[in-house]
């Protein structure tokens, strides 16, 4: 008999299982046989499989048949290997960095906060205990599915070479009074997906309904990871579980809590999570015992990227466009800016434009070289985040929220625009002229508000097309792209809908 199966997508193929999805199931010499020729077929073309889990089925048939789920991955080469974006968000000392040190080092925690400290960047981050500024972290997953991870004094470079699949943790932060960096990780490193995380003790606190709404309102895909579970007595936890399927049940949300407690739990959440925006997994995970840690690593190592190989195809085939969120200067390499290349492929030695200047010019440069995740690369494609080296460019030239595009590109820049809006709340009304900090991708600066058209003012929850002017410097943005606007306690998000633009040249001032 011939093997029955389907591909899920992500790697993931079941063996018993009809093209329309008919739960047949495979006798036991059937199962060998199939796994068997899986293998072969993967050998010649470099993979490895793992079983993920294997099942019995009912079928009209007296001797016992199972449906077998398996991992199929690619050992790497030449650095394609799979590479997802997940933005840590939460409240205050709710444990991201932490849960992120314990999954990137291999160690647990004391409980006094010993795995967080290689996180941080600043010395006042260490001696307060709290991220004010967005940090990476990466943990590697091989082709048979074990983690790579910073155990074993492995480098960065060690990692990237071993990983068949890479999670590039955005660590961002907690705090209220840092939120507007928090906003800019969101919005300008183009997260795949959020893990928002939150304290059993404390349950939905402080800025985790925030965090919450951002996610929703840029629609990024988000899962719960519950911490510190070994603080709390099991009551205690039931109820901040609760809490958290209530508030996701609840009309705002429309999502479908998925609480992960078995390995198989985890199998099925990211299948599910990958196909369905609306199930929402939770997780109940301790940094200190180690507790359910191993099914959030199966989870991650199961998620499928967002984009099929077609849409990447596609992004590919247009012009390099590379948005810039950090700009170093490196002694013996020069000026070094770090980013998401959004567009196109970028490769070692090319010639580029970047911009808009003050004046709304685009000035030339060259890609001297390129790293991601901290090793040497040759070409960077779209969707992939890495630094480009820029030789002796004056770094006083950059600044964030400028583009490294193509000179063939001829890039719309604006200092005023149009967008769709919806304002999520204001205290009274909001009215022309009044003052905001703006977010679209990886630009952030204070506009203002000039026209509403249709109306006088704006009050929570209206819809309305409105007009921006910046007020520092003109913006390169394109129609269509997701905006959100903050000022104190006043919110908006909305789209993009038309620029005025500006014409520009490129060259030097």
């Amino acid at each position: 008999m011939a093997a029955a199966g389907r591909s899920w997508g992500g790697g993931i193929y079941q063996i018993g299982v009809e093209d329309n999805g008919l739960l047949v199931g495979l006798s036991e010499e059937e199962m060998k046989a199939s796994l068997h020729t899986l293998h072969r077929m993967a050998e010649k073309v470099g993979a490895d499989i793992t079983v993920l889990r294997e099942r019995e089925v009912d079928y009209d048939n007296d001797s016992p048949r199972k449906i077998t789920e398996v991992l199929i991955r690619k050992v790497p080469d030449n650095q394609q290997f799979l590479d997802l974006r997940v933005a840590v968000l939460g409240n205050v000392d709710s444990g991201k960095s932490t849960l992120l040190g314990v999954l990137t080092q291999g160690e647990l925690d004391n409980g006094r906060g010993r795995a967080r400290l290689n996180l941080f960047r600043h010395l006042h981050e260490i001696q307060s205990g709290r991220t004010s500024s967005i940090s990476f972290e990466i943990l590697g997953f091989n082709s048979k599915g074990e983690v790579v991870n910073y155990s074993e004094s492995r480098t960065a470079e060690q990692i990237c070479e071993s990983a068949s699949k890479m999670i590039t943790f955005i660590d961002l932060a907690g705090h209220h009074k840092y939120l507007k960096t928090t906003i800019f990780g969101l919005t300008s490193y183009c997260p795949d997906f959020a893990m928002l995380v939150v304290s059993a003790n404390t349950g939905i606190a402080g800025t985790t309904r925030e965090h919450l709404g951002l996610a929703m309102a840029l629609k990024v895909p988000f899962f719960l990871v519950v911490s510190k579970v070994d603080l709390c007595a099991p009551p205690t936890v039931d109820r901040t579980l609760r809490q958290l399927e209530r508030t996701l049940k609840q009309p705002g949300c429309n999502k479908v809590p998925f609480m992960v407690r078995t390995e198989d739990d985890a199998v099925t959440a990211a299948q599910q999570f990958a196909q369905s925006p609306n199930i929402t997994p939770i997780f109940a995970i301790s940094s200190v015992t180690g507790e359910s840690l191993d099914l959030l690593k199966v989870f991650l190592n199961i998620l499928p990227p967002l984009t099929n190989c077609r849409e990447q195809e596609e992004l590919m085939q247009q012009l390099p466009e590379f948005q810039v969120d950090e700009i170093y200067t490196v002694p013996e390499v020069g000026t070094v800016v770090g980013g998401t290349l959004y567009s196109g492929v970028c490769k070692e030695g090319e010639r580029l434009v970047v911009g808009p200047t003050d004046s709304g010019s685009f000035l030339p440069l060259k890609v001297c070289s390129i790293q991601r995740n901290r090793s040497a690369c040759r070409v960077l494609r779209a969707g992939q985040a890495a630094t480009l080296a820029l030789g002796a460019f004056d770094r006083s030239l950059l600044r964030k929220g400028m583009v490294l595009v193509s000179p063939e590109m001829m890039p719309t820049v604006c200092w005023v625009f149009e967008a769709e809006i919806v304002l999520l709340f204001h205290a009274t009304s909001c009215r022309r002229g009044v003052q905001v900090t703006v977010h679209v991708g990886n630009v952030r600066q204070t506009a203002i508000l000039e026209h509403i058209h249709g109306k006088d003012e704006l009050r929570t929850g209206e819809k309305a097309v409105v007009r921006f002017r910046f007020i520092k410097h003109p913006e390169y943005l394109k129609p269509g792209t997701k905006l959100l606007f903050r000022e104190g306690v006043t919110k908006g998000i909305g789209h993009v809908c038309s620029l005025q633009a500006i014409t520009t040249e490129s060259g030097h001032l």
